[in-house]
């Protein structure tokens, strides 16, 4: 090994063999550009950037200042495991075979090549922070170590404590709570996991900057997934008589059983079990969900100071005009809409996520040397006022997130996947949207000025796929995170920018087949007239058109 390599492996604090099985990289594209990769955990597009007025999130909203933003942007299955083997594979679930947690695509599906893996391959070195791949079965136990990292994944020591009793009661015991700020010098070790990832990202960065070499770094972010524990300042942001109820809060009159998420996860919680709601649609106490909700963006601006310190290290070892940057989420996350919490379901609100690009010189001019793009800003003395640079209505998915990421990165684009496809080592589900970063916001209101007929014009819009399973036709103690066996119904969601269209279909766990013959349930909600999707339409509404739709998408 030559001494330059044994002595950035040495900065890496790893031993000579940490690259012994790892295969010869191909020799990479000209002058592509470095990628810094952001994903966060059950984010939804509360930020300033997005139009939130209530939350603080000024580094995202400067990311965004020098970004395009795409205004929705969907997941393909609103749970990580599933998504997140979706979008870094560019396959779909139903060719991943992931909808649980339970097995690793290489194994069960076919052996596809990830975006990490293809970078690799084509000369980067590619780094893991955090939460990228979810870990345990669905990555083989090493977040597809060697296949996609080129080193192993860093997880933060202080990880394996999240679902301890670290949230301090009125009555000062220890609990495992939902709704848990703490004062980070109580907990083990002194330090949250998200705050050691930064300084891990950072470190690399630092790394990276001496060794010279082109790299994809991929940095995952817990929250605001649950607990909902993070630095107790925060809450000063947010005093809870500013915040409200979701605009609905209760459970839609025409909402088939089988669409609804029964929040299994948050009742377990300490601080929500001792509220002894009823299953499955027993609300929460009005009190209580203020508090959910203000410590979820409370969260939210603990995470924006993360993806700061992350992004003011960039301008630091003065990277920022050679490395693209992408912050995006796994999914969303309901906040008492519908009557439901968390992920879990079809809805907007579970299934759209956060979705920028920040391209030095495309997205942003270049900047001269010394100049910086990201100077950190504290979320405590936020200054509103900085908007997208660009944004784009067009409706899209995580899915496209390889094939967008190899054409920024001047890489040849994957293949698009054949109609059958689990033979196929590299291609993709989902095409690239770098022809939308430059669609002003005039021609997508042209566009869908001449577009305002639905059923004349669907076919030539652009559609976001999602999915979910259901163990049964009404709410179970596994209808939110059913195992492969246990999936009886499968819910397919259909997305345009006009409406989102629903049909739960009778679903084989065995061959992994949908009849589309046995629809159990429909919802169609028309996002002009009911953007919160609470007044379903499909029993008043011809709808062959949109089953046509769904059935020619599934089938090529």
């Amino acid at each position: 090994m030559a001494v330059a390599a044994w002595l950035w492996l040495c900065l890496l604090g790893l031993p000579r063999r940490a690259f012994a099985f790892a295969p010869e990289a191909a020799v990479g594209p000209g002058d592509g550009m470095n990628v810094l990769f952001i994903v966060v955990d059950d984010l939804r597009p509360v930020l300033g950037c997005y139009g939130d007025k209530l939350v603080k999130s000024p580094n995202i909203d400067q990311l965004a200042s020098h970004s395009i933003v795409f205004n929705n942007a969907y997941a393909q299955q609103a749970v990580c495991a599933p998504s997140r083997v979706s979008f870094l594979t560019g396959r779909r679930p139903d060719t991943t075979r992931l909808y649980d947690f339970y097995s690793y695509w290489r194994v069960h599906a076919g052996n596809y090549s990830t975006m990490p893996q293809y970078f690799k391959e084509n000369g980067y070195v590619t780094l893991s922070v955090g939460k990228v791949f979810h870990p345990g079965v669905s990555s083989n136990y090493s977040d597809d170590y060697p296949y996609s990292w080129s080193i192993p994944p860093f997880h933060p020591s202080t990880e394996k404590y999240e679902n301890d009793k670290t949230c301090r009661g009125k009555d000062g015991k220890l609990y495992a709570n939902l709704v848990c700020p703490v004062d980070v010098t109580e907990m083990p070790g002194g330090t949250l996991p998200d705050i050691q990832s930064t300084e891990e990202a950072i470190r690399l960065l630092n790394v990276m900057k001496t060794n010279k070499q082109k790299f994809f770094l991929a940095v995952g972010y817990h929250k605001p997934h649950i607990p909902l524990r993070y630095p107790q300042e925060f809450l000063k942001l947010y005093p809870l008589e500013n915040i409200t109820l979701a605009p609905d809060p209760w459970v839609p009159e025409k909402l088939p059983s089988v669409a609804y998420n029964p929040w299994m996860d948050i009742r377990q919680r300490d601080d929500v079990e001792a509220l002894n709601v009823s299953f499955p649609y027993g609300p929460l106490p009005d009190d209580f969900q203020r508090q959910i909700r203000q410590s979820y963006y409370a969260a939210v601006s603990y995470l924006d100071m993360q993806v700061g310190l992350l992004l003011n290290a960039l301008d630091d070892v003065g990277l920022s005009n050679s490395t693209i940057v992408v912050f995006t989420a796994d999914h969303g996350w309901s906040l008492g809409e519908h009557g439901e919490w968390a992920k879990y379901s079809n809805f907007d609100v579970a299934t759209r996520v956060p979705l920028m690009f920040y391209v030095p010189g495309m997205t942003a001019s270049s900047v001269s040397q010394g100049e910086r793009v990201f100077p950190y800003i504290d979320p405590f003395s936020h200054i509103l006022g900085l908007v997208p640079q660009g944004r784009s209505e067009k409706v899209v998915e995580l899915v496209s997130l390889f094939s967008t990421l190899a054409e920024l990165a001047g890489l040849q684009v994957p293949p698009v996947c054949p109609e059958t496809s689990f033979h196929v080592a590299l291609c993709t589900e989902g095409a690239s949207i770098v022809r939308y970063f430059n669609a002003s916001e005039e021609k997508v209101e042209e566009e869908k000025g001449g577009c305002d007929d639905t059923y004349r014009c669907f076919n030539e819009e652009p559609v976001a796929f999602s999915q979910y399973p259901r163990p049964a036709d009404t709410p179970q103690w596994n209808s939110d995170k059913p195992k492969l066996k246990d999936i009886r119904i499968m819910g397919y969601s259909m997305r345009t920018i006009d409406y989102r269209y629903t049909v739960w279909v009778q679903f084989n766990p065995n061959n992994f087949s949908a009849n589309f013959e046995d629809v159990h349930a429909g919802e169609l909600y028309m996002v002009e007239t009911d953007p919160n999707q609470d007044y379903n339409i499909y029993n008043n509404t011809s709808h062959g058109c949109f089953l046509k739709k769904i059935l020619g998408f599934l089938k090529h």
